[in-house]
């Protein structure tokens, strides 16, 4: 007779029906992402722990278990040790442009490192942050190598999650098979993979900034600010309220945001990203575009301790907006 395979253990966990099924342990979860991205697991289980864990949804102590492991598979170079903010992208947008990598830019004007992560879906009716930087003339990091160079230049730079992991952006791939997102979208936005002091993450599906910002604390992550984003990515939509959940100083915190308008923007019915640049250089003007760049800028620097409360956080996004470099990545 066959020895049950070890990874059985977990997918019997999850699976044992209504009354015999339990959440995964913060340790069990580590222990079973580990296998999982060490390819120590059949197909057929893998396909049965995802899909058990989409219809359970994960806790706050089974995200910080993958999260931990995914972290541990990751090798980056000492030279990302002063990123001060990470920034996860993996949803892309198809309503609004990604007013939100100029938020970025920003920051990283005024001398603040970011290290944003994310993937890029064949998929014509959105635009993801590698076009976004393309249309900006702002190269891709391909390599530990040329992010850390990158950074240094510009205090900036964009990495794909394939470059960081394959096994992780092979599990985000599955989606297409499977149908329906995984487990895995919650842990690649929390990958931190240079362990920046603070995170910014957008999250489009309701109830998961809960468990996002409670999944940090128990990994002791420091500073973090998690809200519904536009189009599920880390931007502020400045049309409505936002609640943003926050570590500050690994404390949580919550606050709610106001909106910026009395009455909605319409769908951007052109998405040409050649305003992302434009409106940086003041060639156009697009009230939305820049009251969601100085907004979303604004929740980063609360997150990371630089001001004290909205007010503050958003004035100091407005001065960096007028004190900005216009060339700051050439006129692409």
């Amino acid at each position: 007779m066959k020895m049950t395979h070890p990874f059985a253990q977990y997918i019997q966990i999850l699976g044992k029906g209504r009354r015999g099924a339990r959440d995964l342990s913060a340790e069990e979860a580590a222990q079973s992402m580990s296998m999982i991205l060490a390819g120590q697991v059949e197909p057929e289980q893998l396909g049965a722990f995802l899909m058990l864990m989409r219809v359970k949804e994960e806790t706050p102590a089974e995200v910080a278990g993958f999260v931990s492991a995914a972290r541990l598979s990751l090798t980056v170079p000492s030279d990302f040790s002063d990123v001060d903010l990470d920034w996860s992208s993996y949803a892309g947008k198809r309503r609004q442009l990604p007013w939100f990598v100029l938020a970025a830019l920003l920051l990283a004007n005024h001398g603040i490192k970011v290290l944003m992560h994310g993937t890029e879906i064949n998929n014509p009716e959105r635009i993801y942050t590698p076009a976004a930087l393309k249309a900006l003339g702002i190269e891709t990091g391909q390599s530990f190598e040329q992010v850390a160079q990158h950074l240094q230049r510009r205090n900036f730079a964009y990495i794909p999650l394939a470059a960081l992991n394959p096994k992780l952006q092979h599990l985000l791939d599955l989606k297409v098979m499977l149908g329906l997102r995984s487990p895995v979208h919650t842990v690649v936005r929390m990958l931190n993979p240079a362990f920046a002091r603070t995170s910014m993450i957008g999250i489009f599906h309701p109830g998961y900034d809960e468990v996002h910002q409670a999944a940090a604390e128990i990994l002791q992550d420091q500073n973090l600010a998690v809200f519904k984003g536009e189009g599920g990515e880390a931007e502020r939509n400045p049309d409505a309220p936002c609640q943003v959940r926050m570590l500050v100083q690994g404390k949580m915190h919550e606050e709610t945001w106001p909106a910026l308008f009395t009455s909605r923007h319409m769908k951007d019915e052109d998405m040409d990203v050649s305003r992302l640049g434009k409106l940086w250089r003041g060639e156009i003007e697009d009230e939305y575009g820049q009251a969601t760049i100085l907004s979303t800028a604004a929740i980063a620097l609360r997150a990371m301790g630089r001001a004290a409360n909205r007010v503050e956080a958003e004035q100091q996004a407005a001065d960096f907006w007028q004190r900005r470099d216009r060339n700051f990545f050439g006129n692409a």
